[in-house]
């Protein structure tokens, strides 16, 4: 006879707690489980990706209400369990449910906390721990514009970026002078914080929050130093607690947390608790791996299969916040008696420290470049000792003479061991993979994830996965599946730009619907690509989509980290003219720009505008964009050329002039920039740029596809032609069929390694096929329009940069209209 299994509590710890307990021992106990909310168990982790529109709500639902029926679960959602009465062994509910049971398992996680902030009760101060939350914030995005998050923690980041990616305008506010202090040293975390305001997001660090403003709904939030910031919405990542209530009205012991032994057991018989709510020897943990392994050994215990008790766990974090990936485990600060292998490379944006203490690996920090992160953390939870080949942690086994190489999947995936998780975020094991390959005939990634879910969450594991499979199976027995432009498709970038094609869709809308997206609204990012192809194919019938555009587009000007804007005006080929300078100079002191700077690429760039003032920026400046915030020509850079220089062999300054004049306005797939040299000298640095074009005697050589960002790379000679207006042509030809070949965000450099230097030659080749390119690309040209002359001239367009948002108190309403709108410590967005 089965005996009775209830579990009270439906999320991830509980669930992957029954399912283990089902591969275990499936007929040993009638299982019931009763959650407070009314959908299946979900991700958790994966609201933020929901916030970004990279999935939908059915897409984090990890066992559907069919697992539930296949495994013959009894589920109560939407219902609370109100008290326990160990001495009859049953729970009540709050619909008048008595539920007898055998074996009790708390999982009842916890709740966020919230700040005891006057005014916290308002309309817009909300959490972030479920959908709930998570639908409150896509609706009020679509109604307001600023967002605070107090809390620069995981939690809190994620939540930021969600709602960045929502077109609000975030500010996060945290009491430390660090962002993730529990998880990364000050160095790391002054690297996320760099990329984080690159995306858009503000930080106010070392801020405490005092009060929230506003009548019934939120409008701001004071800070204790009495500065006020405005806000329409406040989400408060400030931490959790554990959900201890009902077992501390039942008599079972807690602490912080419901109190266990190794085993997972409550001081009270048959009674267990695991997951956030669980303290094991005085520690709590809200990262999922752990909860994982507790599960393990509690699905164990109660299957009767021999098991070891719980020893704790070593915390580790991955967090991947629009593409930023970043790990931390163990003790990474440096103390008495460690030492730190350390790599920094700020020019690639990576950085990592290992920690070592007698020999063994205790603690990791890595930024940007996470590959040997599974390899890290094996080392520490093995303990094995590393003395006097402590390089080859990172440099594989040469790494000790100076002259190792990266370690690459396959050298994690071969010498991680079977038990090892691979896929943290859903507690997949190596050897689950491997079983899932050899026993249901896996032979893709799809088929692993749909198998086993890893990789089904972050997608950070996927490298190791796809070397598991590899190593597995052999390279040559892999499937390849091409995988679509975003979540939302299968469809690839070049399936989906021959629908457009073919059927003549000419709206973001037309084609998700038509192609039966599988998220109808889209995601950010393929709402920008669809926009971009759209354009590229019909520049003559496309209405550009603003609501599809990335923030900066939008305002046609640059973010920066305090939520003013750059402006960065037209300067043709680097020269300008006492009257420009002067017309600059005037509007930088009108509008008290704090900083006025000379840019790489020969402009001006007045830093530190406030939005509500770009419209009369732009007008009393009465210069072009320089559109130096766009997926779009940037610069032309030149040196002075033969008209000055005694080494110049030709008029570089003419040529980049026409060039930018050429060009200017037109949209790319990713940005790109020029540059003209008037000799082989290359003062311009023409072959690190998109487009490079050099002057020799009697001629020109062009250089396409460098590179002088993160990744430099010099460019290849494309051609060499002798006037200026082949300059022209073979320039046009070339930018068209980047333009309609590449995929949205892609880089020349990259674009150029994908498809071949010399399918790029061999596209450009033939004249005629030059001059129907040039054809094409003149009709763009033809229809685009100056973005900062449009706004200017026309109110609705200016309306959207007037501020939404009112005044977030009397004092700051009377500033406001006596134009001191400094007063809030100059934060007004």
């Amino acid at each position: 006879m089965r005996q009775r299994l209830v579990m009270i509590g439906n999320g991830m710890a509980g669930v992957s707690f029954v399912e283990q307990l089902l591969k275990l021992n499936p007929k040993r106990f009638d299982v019931t489980i009763i959650g407070a909310e009314p959908y299946p168990n979900y991700n958790r982790i994966m609201l933020s990706s929901v916030l970004a529109g990279d999935a939908k709500m059915q897409d984090i639902i990890l066992n559907d209400w069919d697992w539930y029926k296949e495994n013959h679960i009894t589920l109560h959602t939407g219902e609370t369990v109100t008290s326990i009465d160990p001495a009859a062994k049953a729970v009540l509910t709050d619909k008048g449910a008595s539920i007898p049971y055998d074996e009790l398992v708390l999982a009842t996680g916890s709740l966020p906390f919230m700040l005891p902030l006057p005014g916290a009760e308002k309309e817009g101060v909300i959490a972030f721990r479920d959908i709930k939350d998570c639908e409150t914030m896509i609706e009020t995005a679509k109604h307001y514009r600023k967002a605070i998050v107090i809390g620069g923690g995981l939690l809190g980041l994620e939540a930021a970026s969600g709602l960045l990616h929502l077109n609000m305008e975030v500010s996060v506010v945290h009491k430390h002078a660090h962002i993730m202090e529990r998880q990364l040293d000050s160095t790391a975390s002054r690297m996320l914080q760099e990329e984080l305001e690159r995306q858009g997001i503000r930080f106010l660090l070392q801020q405490q929050s005092d009060a929230v403003l506003g009548d019934s709904r939120v409008s701001g939030l004071r800070f204790k130093d009495g500065t006020e910031e405005a806000a329409d919405l406040i989400v408060m990542a400030v931490g959790i607690r554990p959900n201890i209530q009902l077992a501390r009205e039942s008599g079972i012991q807690v602490n912080q947390g419901i109190v266990v032994d190794d085993y997972m057991q409550t001081n009270v018989p048959n009674i267990y608790a695991v997951g956030e709510c669980a303290e094991h020897r005085e520690t709590l943990y809200g990262l999922v791996a752990p909860l994982y392994e507790q599960g393990a050994i509690l699905a164990k215990k109660l299957a009767g299969v021999a098991v070891d008790g719980y020893k704790g766990s070593v915390v580790s974090t991955k967090l991947k916040v629009s593409g930023v990936h970043v790990f931390s485990a163990g003790r990474y600060a440096d103390g008495p008696g460690t030492k730190a292998l350390r790599v920094q490379d700020d020019l690639e944006g990576v950085y990592k420290k290992i920690v070592f203490e007698n020999g063994k690996v205790v603690g990791a920090v890595m930024f940007g470049d996470t590959i040997e992160s599974s390899k890290v953390y094996a080392a520490i939870r093995s303990g094995e000792d590393y003395s006097g080949r402590e390089k080859e942690i990172l440099f594989g086994g040469a790494g000790a003479s100076g002259g190792g190489r990266a370690v690459s999947e396959a050298d994690l995936a071969a010498a991680m061991s079977g038990d090892e998780i691979v896929c943290g975020c859903n507690g997949v094991a190596k050897e689950t993979i491997v079983t899932a390959i050899m026993e249901q005939g896996c032979v893709s990634i799809g088929e692993i994830k749909a198998c086993t879910k890893a990789s089904g969450s972050c997608g950070t594991c996927k490298p190791v996965v796809e070397a598991i499979l590899a190593a597995t199976i052999g390279f040559d027995q892999v499937a390849v599946v091409k995988e679509g432009i975003c979540g939302c498709t299968t469809l690839t970038r070049d399936a989906v730009v021959e629908a457009i094609r073919r059927m003549r869709l000419t709206t973001t809308k037309e084609v998700m619907h038509v192609l039966e997206w599988n998220n109808p609204e889209g995601c950010s990012k393929c709402r920008p690509a669809l926009n971009y192809y759209i354009g590229m194919l019909y520049p003559e019938d496309h209405e550009d989509e603003l609501e599809s555009r990335f923030v900066n587009e939008r305002n046609h000007a640059n973010i920066q980290k305090d939520g003013t804007f750059s402006v960065v005006p037209r300067i043709y080929g680097g020269v300008t003219t006492p009257g420009d300078l002067k017309k600059i100079a005037s509007v930088a002191e009108k509008y008290n720009v704090p900083l006025v700077k000379i840019t790489g690429g020969q402009r001006i760039d007045l830093l530190g505008v406030k939005k509500e003032d770009l419209p009369n920026v732009w007008k009393d400046l009465d210069m072009p964009s320089g559109y130096a915030y766009g997926k779009a020509l940037r610069t032309v850079k030149t040196c002075v050329g033969n008209t000055f220089c005694r080494f110049g062999t030709q008029d570089a300054i003419k040529m980049g002039i026409d060039l930018e004049k050429k060009f200017e306005r037109l949209n790319t797939p990713s940005k790109v920039k020029l540059a003209v040299s008037g000799c082989p000298r290359n003062c311009a640095e023409a072959t690190i740029k998109d487009l490079g074009v050099v002057a020799i005697d009697g001629g020109w050589e062009l250089y396409v596809a460098g590179n002088g960002g993160m990744r430099v790379r010099a460019a290849d000679l494309l051609t060499k032609v002798k006037t200026e207006e082949e300059v022209l042509e073979w320039t046009g030809a070339y930018l068209q069929y980047y333009r309609e070949t590449a995929n949205f965000g892609e880089r020349t450099s990259e674009w150029s390694m994908r498809v071949g230097l010399d399918t790029i030659k061999a596209a450009l080749a033939n004249q005629a096929d030059r001059d129907a390119l040039n054809e094409r690309i003149d009709v763009t040209l033809g229809r685009t329009q100056d973005p900062w002359k449009q706004i200017v001239e026309n109110d609705d367009l200016r309306s959207a940069f007037e501020a939404l948002t009112a005044p977030v108190s009397p004092e700051a309403a009377a500033s406001k209209e006596s134009g001191e709108s400094n007063k809030r410590g100059g934060r007004e967005g």
